[in-house]
């Protein structure tokens, strides 16, 4: 595919997503070059709802191929919250750090065999026709009592991936976009456009 628009304004996330698709999109836009693209209030119930609705509405403003996820973390002791609010757990205007302080306010005295969590992906694929594919990815983890690491941006820093005895905000970028629950979902989403590539 030569052209392809991701419909997320997040700067840390378009940065995950150029690796990811290196060598198999000439061009990714942003909304940054389309400025007149129509804001999507994300109030669907589940991660795939979002990313289909993000995606097609983009895709039939634009006219061209789109892809945008939702993501977002899922804490079994908090009955898989924060979810699809995991972006405005602490509010519509919270900030990364105001969301990392809200879950560990909530799960203050709850023991590290109880803090299990994971991340959950969905990637919507979809075309100016209005039809769309969907790619999922998760990346279950251990939620800590505190940040370490200064690197990936959300819930990254409190984020324990057990395998490699570090948090996402430890781990160097291209570790992090191999394992994560986007990388996972990439993963899916890269073998589908180069099947398209194909001859």
């Amino acid at each position: 595919m030569r052209e392809l628009l991701v419909a997320t304004a997040n700067k840390g996330k378009l940065r995950e997503i150029e690796l990811l698709l290196q060598g198999t999109v000439a061009r990714l836009f942003s909304p940054v070059d389309f400025p007149t693209l129509p804001e999507v209030v994300e109030d669907g119930e589940t991660f795939t709802d979002n990313a289909v609705k993000k995606a097609r509405s983009a895709a039939i403003a634009t006219g061209m191929p789109v892809i945008a996820d939702d993501s977002g973390l899922v804490v079994d002791q908090l009955d898989g919250r924060p979810g699809v609010r995991s972006a405005r757990f602490a509010g519509e205007t919270a900030s990364d750090a105001d969301n990392n302080a809200r879950l560990l306010r909530e799960l203050a005295g709850v023991p590290a065999e109880r803090r299990t969590a994971a991340f959950r992906c969905v990637i919507a694929l979809c075309m100016p026709d209005g039809a769309c594919m969907t790619f999922a990815g998760a990346l279950n983890g251990v939620i800590l009592d505190e940040p370490r690491g200064t690197a990936g941006f959300g819930y990254d820093p409190l984020f324990l991936v057990p395998e490699f005895g570090q948090t996402l905000a430890e781990l160097p970028l291209e570790v992090k976009n191999a394992i994560s629950h986007r990388g996972r979902a990439f993963a899916w989403l890269k073998e589908y456009l180069q099947c398209l590539q194909d001859p």
